[in-house]
């Protein structure tokens, strides 16, 4: 388990092709503080169907995007998950 588990799972409920979070939001869905190992942990997201698509450190957000096929491939393969 993952400590950006609950933020995977905020993002995978949104439904949505794109979403655009605030660090101080991405903060409140993880249920941590954001730090550097974000850029570790990011690619556990393509388990839930999205990837991290853009970080802007000047905004201070970060874009995520859903994986064409995502809908079949976690289904099939991450049901207790998604």
């Amino acid at each position: 388990m993952s400590k950006y588990d609950p933020l995977w799972a905020f993002v995978r409920q949104s439904g949505t092709d794109t979403l655009k979070l605030t660090f101080g939001e991405i903060e409140r869905a993880a249920g941590i503080p954001i730090d550097h190992s974000f850029l570790n942990h990011k690619k556990e997201l393509n388990a839930y169907g999205y990837e991290v698509k853009k970080i802007s450190l000047k905004e201070r957000t970060v874009l995520f995007q859903k994986m064409k096929g995502a809908e079949s491939e976690c289904a099939k393969e991450f049901s207790a998950r998604c």
